[in-house]
């Protein structure tokens, strides 16, 4: 989800001209340009990565928004990208994530969001209050989900869980600005199951993100870390696990929530296009030597990654 920001253009010119009052110049000046109260963004990175997973299987995406801030602090916007980690567990044959019909397809997010934020503290210090619907448009999820995915209602794998993806947290932000330091600390709360995690609802994802300006030819620096919090973890036994279809390597813990983190770099190349480069992780923990979330070859979706991306903010 892209951040509102909203920027202020004001001009004021003063002049003592012979034989001209200044009346007759302010007359002649042009009107200072209205700031829009919609604006809108398009972005191309060479990995979509949220809260420390990739969203695209380690692909490119293309992603795009608007958002309306009105003056009075209420905004609201819609924001989207391409993805693959839904239909990417539905592909081939077997028993395990993976198998299924190959009829599954979720090939975008849709992001809609609507809140209230205003300085309420102090200048440069936003509190930002609103909910957010993450939305999946699937096809074929529920008839294919494939057998064996579930232990004891909970899923091995969240992208084979055959429970819907789509999820709606609420989330609360203070934004703070400490000369060169800007950021946020961040709290969401999932109303819902969490993005296909059976039983995962009263999830959460405390985080915090500062950024540095540097004052040199635009270029800032940015960290990030967070926290994602799944609740309901369960211990499975060679037992269970069979009686659901499911290879005995898989018993243990399974441990949903994580950490993640990013540090790297922004250049404002001006005109409304920006730029970034970074450096992410996560925690993800393994059972029975799988990963809790996986890339279609049972690799690791929040493996360290490196990312570059970039944005026009129109």
């Amino acid at each position: 989800m892209k951040t509102l920001q909203k920027t202020a253009i004001s001009a004021a010119a003063v002049a003592l001209l012979a034989g001209l009052s200044t009346a007759a110049f302010a007359a002649d000046e042009p009107a200072a340009p209205e700031v829009s109260p919609i604006t809108a963004n398009v972005t191309v990175a060479s990995n979509y990565i949220y809260r420390g997973l990739t969203q695209t299987n380690n692909k490119p995406a293309i992603q795009g928004g608007f958002d309306y801030a009105h003056e009075s602090g209420f905004y609201v916007g819609n924001w989207n990208s391409n993805i693959s980690w839904i239909s990417d567990q539905y592909g081939g044959g077997g028993s395990k994530p993976g198998s299924g019909t190959g009829a599954v397809t979720a090939p975008i997010e849709m992001d809609f969001y609507a809140g209230f934020k205003k300085e309420l503290i102090g200048e440069g210090f936003a509190s930002d209050f609103g909910v957010l619907q993450y939305y999946y448009p699937v096809s074929g999820m529920f008839a294919n989900a494939p057998t064996g995915t579930q232990i004891q209602g909970n899923p091995t794998y969240r992208q084979a869980s055959g429970s819907s993806p789509s999820t709606t947290e609420v989330y609360a932000a203070q934004n703070f600005t400490a000369g060169p330091v800007t950021g946020f600390f961040k709290f969401s709360y999932a109303l819902s199951n969490l993005f296909g995690i059976y039983n995962s609802k009263g999830s959460f994802y405390p985080d915090l993100t500062a950024n540095y300006d540097t004052g040199f030819y635009g270029v800032g620096l940015v960290g990030h870390v967070g926290y994602q919090y799944v609740p309901n973890n369960t211990v499975s036994s060679v037992a269970q696990l069979a009686a659901n279809g499911n290879p005995a390597s898989m018993a243990g813990t399974y441990n949903l929530s994580y950490a993640d983190w990013k540090f790297g770099f922004t250049k404002d190349f001006g005109g409304g296009l920006s730029g970034t480069a970074y450096y992410t992780g996560t925690s993800v923990a393994k059972t029975g030597g799988n990963y809790m979330y996986t890339t279609p070859n049972g690799g690791n979706a929040g493996r360290a990654n490196a990312v570059v991306a970039l944005t026009k903010t129109f």
